[in-house]
């Protein structure tokens, strides 16, 4: 580049031969003296050396000589000022090259360098040449760095040293030398000759911005050095970084061509912070919708607070997504547990609250709460030091009263609570190798449509993905990996768990999951489970079983359908109800298990892969569908597929309803059930009542509350063998536990019939 040649700009000043007026003995400003009939000037026009000359006395201290003509200061352009001259008589000054730096309004700048090097003279007649280089970048071999408020110069040199010396000056020289800069650099912009200093103290916003105007289409270049951006800065071109940035953690680099987290681990030079500025790029900037974290690996030693890094938001509802790359835990401290415990009172009803905790400042918001009477996955939603609350996620079931409880704050990854709300961030395509030092995913406390797919999630310590909140409302979680760091030990000793929500609507699709405590807490209603494989087993001969699937809301309204429960079984409580026992509330309703493949291998007789666990009396089954499943065993038998937990209490059989279970099949089960179920009854001596007894032959050893059909089987004949025709009766609900029915003829009479019989109404 050279604008004398690219813009026909004369930087050169008027030779010395076209009259000395346009050269002044001060800063060559308008209305400066001129060496035009000045007693200690003269032109000369043939010196041996110059050919045409200026000839000057030094009669001052400093004996200036400047150009009154404005010479450019150009963004980007690099100007070398030469001067010759030799002592010609007297005393011997220094000379070097010098300039007045005129900013806006043609006021002296201040602040800037105005001086080249000085050069003493040493013998009279020899030629010596002084230089100095002038730009707005201090680049390296750049005198006189003036920065982006320089306008134009007025340059010559200055005489130092003693008075009374006569020197010759040959014709000044400006010329523009930017190509020595540029040689490399064809097609780029650099952001030092826009002012930018690159001392890590000076703010270079400025200087970034402007060398971003002016690429027009070129390379921004961000040479070695520590640039401190003090402001918002948005870069529009494409941008290579050799050097690095540093921002407070309030302001946003936004890299509008080059938005990914290379780019962003060049700019800031370590991967966890360009991670965060990245991501606060993400929610700041409309500009993108996804960042791509280029397959990239991210060593991370402590949690990543997703809210702190963009501290001027504490809500957003527009979808971003996070994709394309892992996240390494190594060790550290960092991802220990949190552990606090404290007394607390709670009450039936205040079921969201804990009082008069002790320590209440100490207790993390986010903390899994456990004690007497807390069911699974209960957090710390939030809490109020001056009223020493908390407010609970879930109700406890029998905790009245005050008791001590354990606040354990697990460590994750990715850290999204402190922030209020935030919706439709999707995390796709994202490995999370934990080690088993870390958890994955905290969620927000409230929030729509938070998306995790196709990621996985490797040894986490505790929890894969934590809902404290309702942040999970109609989350999806589709076709990712939740592999296990416990799959050397029993199921029994197993804490981990790969998810927990409480909202609704939440969709749970073709995943893979290995060998957790539980696959899924599930708090909320109305959730879909399709095409997953959850495994739990272990090596252990004859071992213990433990839930796979949780469902904790007696009227679930669930789905779970065409999935491969492997190993565990789907248990399904009312454990959240601070008032377990049933009082006119809707009880255990609206699940369906449909089209599933459920196999288990060397378990103990008794494991069954359906239980229901009413944490209080009087509950009953009021709406449950069972069809077309798949229950399989290997190595040893079990005795059937369902059953009750009534380690706390039963159901009221006296009123179930609305229960589907048909078109199943058994391999290995003792015990198949159906409702509703034909059931064969011979009788070979006569008699007016024929009694039917179905205990354990109907689901969940349910009463008989219904009888839909009694078909004959073959001819009904007296004690004599005479064939009748007759139709009975039927008394339902007799025997033991009402487990009976009897079907009362209108004479003794004998033979087969298929009775078909339902637990419900």
């Amino acid at each position: 580049m050279n604008k004398a040649i690219t813009d026909g700009i004369l930087f050169t000043p008027s030779s010395f031969s076209a009259g000395l007026s346009q050269w002044s003995s001060g800063d060559g400003v308008p209305g400066s003296d001129s060496y035009q009939n000045a007693a200690n000037a003269a032109f000369v026009p043939a010196d041996q050396d110059f050919s045409g000359c200026l000839e000057l006395q030094k009669t001052q201290s400093l004996q200036k000589l400047r150009f009154k003509g404005q010479t450019p200061i150009l963004p980007g352009c690099y100007l070398r000022v030469t001067a010759r001259i030799k002592a010609i008589s007297g005393a011997l000054p220094s000379v070097r090259i010098a300039g007045f730096a005129a900013g806006p309004g043609g006021a002296a700048l201040p602040g800037v360098v105005t001086t080249g090097a000085s050069v003493a003279l040493t013998s009279y007649g020899q030629v010596v040449e002084v230089s100095a280089i002038v730009g707005t970048g201090a680049r390296a071999g750049v005198t006189m760095a003036w920065g982006l408020d320089a306008i134009y110069g007025h340059f010559g040199l200055d005489l130092t040293g003693p008075n009374g010396g006569t020197v010759r000056i040959d014709d000044i020289e400006i010329e523009d030398i930017t190509g020595v800069f540029l040689r490399d650099m064809l097609g780029t912009v650099d952001v030092r000759d826009f002012g930018a200093k690159g001392d890590g103290v000076a703010n270079d916003a400025a200087a970034f911005l402007a060398a971003d105007a002016a690429a027009n289409g070129r390379l921004v270049v961000v040479p070695e050095g520590t640039y401190f951006l003090d402001s918002d800065v948005t870069i529009q071109s494409h941008i290579r970084f050799e050097g690095h940035i540093t921002m407070p953690v309030a302001r946003v680099l936004s890299l509008a061509q080059d938005y990914h987290l290379a780019a962003y681990i060049d700019a800031f030079g370590d991967e966890v912070l360009a991670f965060k500025k990245a991501w606060q790029c993400l929610i700041n900037a409309s500009d993108h919708e996804s960042l791509d974290l280029c397959g990239r690996r991210i060593d991370v030693k402590a949690p990543i607070d997703m809210a702190a890094a963009v501290p001027n938001r504490t809500e957003y509802a527009q979808r971003r997504v996070i994709r394309n790359g892992q996240f390494f835990v190594g060790n550290s401290s960092d991802w220990d547990d949190t552990v606090v415990t404290s007394q607390a009172s709670y009450a039936v009803n205040q079921p969201l609250k804990l009082t008069g905790v002790v320590n209440v400042a100490n207790v993390p918001v986010g903390a899994l709460i456990t004690g007497v009477g807390v069911g699974r996955e209960v957090y710390v939603r939030s809490k109020n030091v001056a009223t020493q609350e908390i407010e609970l996620l879930q109700p406890l079931y029998d905790a009245a009263g005050a008791q001590v409880y354990t606040f354990r704050r697990f460590k994750y990854v990715l850290d999204f609570s402190g922030f209020a709300k935030i919706s439709k961030i999707i995390i796709a395509d994202v490995e999370f190798n934990c080690s088993g030092r870390a958890s994955c995913l905290l969620m927000a406390p409230a929030g729509l449509i938070f998306q995790v797919r196709d990621c996985v999630f490797n040894d986490p310590k505790d929890r894969a993905i934590t809902s404290h909140g309702e942040g999970c409302q109609g989350m999806l979680i589709d076709r990712n990996q939740f592999l296990s760091a416990e799959v050397n030990m029993a199921a029994q000793d197993r804490k981990s768990i790969a998810f927990n929500t409480n909202g609704n609507d939440v969709k749970i699709r073709d995943n893979r999951i290995t060998q957790h405590r539980h696959f899924a807490v599930i708090a909320g209603t109305s959730n879909l489970f399709a095409g997953n494989h959850w495994y739990q087993g272990d090596a252990t001969g004859q071992g213990v079983r433990l839930a796979g699937l949780v469902m904790t809301q007696s009227n679930c309204r669930n789905s779970i359908v065409g999935n491969y429960i492997d190993n565990c079984f789907l248990e399904w409580t009312n454990e959240h109800d601070p008032a377990p026992d049933f009082s006119s509330e809707y009880s255990f309703a609206g699940l369906t298990v449909s089209q599933n493949v459920f196999q288990c291998g060397h378990t103990v007789p008794w494991f069954t892969f359906i239980v229901l666990k009413p944490y209080g009396p009087g509950h009953f089954i009021q709406g449950l569908c069972v069809t077309g499943n798949t229950f399989r065993t290997i190595g040893n038998a079990i005795d059937r597929v369902e059953s009750v937990d009534t380690s706390l209490a039963d159901l009221d059989w006296t009123r179930c309803r609305n229960v589907w279970i048909k078109g199943n099949s058994f391999n290995g089960v003792s015990s198949m059930i159906e409702n509703p179920r034909a059931l064969p009854l011979i009788v070979n001596t006569a008699a007016s009542t024929w009694t039917l007894d179905t205990s354990g032959l109907l689901p969940f050893g349910g009463r008989v509350r219904n009888v839909e059909a009694v078909v004959p089987r073959g001819p009904l004949r007296t004690g004599a063998n005479a064939v009748v025709w007759a139709h009975p009766y039927v008394e339902t609900e007799r025997g033991t536990g009402g487990r009976s029915v009897e079907l009362v003829w209108p004479q003794a009479l004998k033979g087969t019939a298929s009775v078909t019989v339902r637990i419900d109404n």
